[in-house]
């Protein structure tokens, strides 16, 4: 933390890497000023040290913050509020050509999870890997990458700003739902509340896009977690693959639907 010569504070934000440094400077210098005090701006930046000087903002991570249902309704409300903000600084345009889910790691990744996996997780994760070839591409917006709790900040007034943009990159807006939907396992009131606050339902498109996505990003974290110890990833993980796989079935069992 830093201060200014006015008494503003400022934060440094030292990036792991050049291309998470490229991601946070790029949106920080395009995007993230039509979001106002929603969003950390931009102060200075030295790409020597892979660092950018960024307002603070007030409010704490959302991530373990006690609510009432109804004040998490309201949360999730205006998160949706936000995410549309996000995906509306900019017009949709189409997906550049072969641009879908990333799915070339797929494998690699199912080879480090495996000892984590429950019997059946793999061929379910691989089926929606075919599935993936003949989804037909999203547009494009601009994405925020992480869109999680531990990501947005609440103040005192209830108003959400979000921080951290070293993710940040144009992809599908539901590649920003993604790492949120954790939050709402089980609580499908939060998803409509988000929902409400988006100002729209997903498509059936991007509701099998979601699916497809989140099942990569459960396997990522699994693996990632297998490789650093950090177990917490893993639970998620595996939390998030018997959501899909339930739901999943759900849907191919439900009467009246085409199998």
């Amino acid at each position: 933390m830093a201060r200014g010569r006015a008494g503003d504070v400022w934060f440094v934000k030292v990036h792991q890497n050049p291309r998470f440094h490229g991601r946070a400077l790029l949106a920080h210098q395009t995007w993230v000023p039509h979001l106002g005090t929603a969003a950390s701006q931009l102060v200075a930046e030295d790409a020597a040290l892979l660092a950018l000087v960024v307002t603070a903002v007030p409010g704490r991570p959302l991530h373990n913050t006690e609510l009432s249902p109804d004040e998490a309704r309201e949360v999730f409300r205006r998160i949706g509020i936000l995410a549309r903000r996000i995906h509306s600084v900019s017009p949709p345009r189409p997906a550049p050509p072969g641009r879908g889910p990333a799915v070339e790691k797929a494998d690699r990744h199912l080879l480090t999870a495996r000892p984590h996996l429950a019997a059946g997780d793999e061929e379910f994760v691989r089926s929606l890997v075919r599935q993936a070839v003949d989804l037909a591409p999203l547009d494009w917006v601009e994405t925020h990458g992480d869109f999680q709790l531990r990501n947005i900040l609440r103040a005192k007034d209830s108003s959400l700003a979000v921080i951290d943009f070293e993710r940040s990159e144009p992809g599908p807006a539901v590649r920003d739902v993604v790492r949120l939907s954790y939050a709402w396992a089980g609580r499908p009131d939060l998803r409509e509340a988000f929902l409400a606050g988006y100002g729209r339902p997903l498509t059936e498109n991007e509701k099998a896009r979601l699916v497809i996505d989140t099942a990569l990003d459960a396997v990522s974290g699994i693996q990632y977690s297998a490789r650093t110890g950090d177990t917490g990833l893993v639970q998620r993980g595996q939390t998030a693959l018997v959501r899909l796989r339930t739901d999943t079935a759900s849907q191919e069992s439900a009467p009246g639907e085409a199998s």
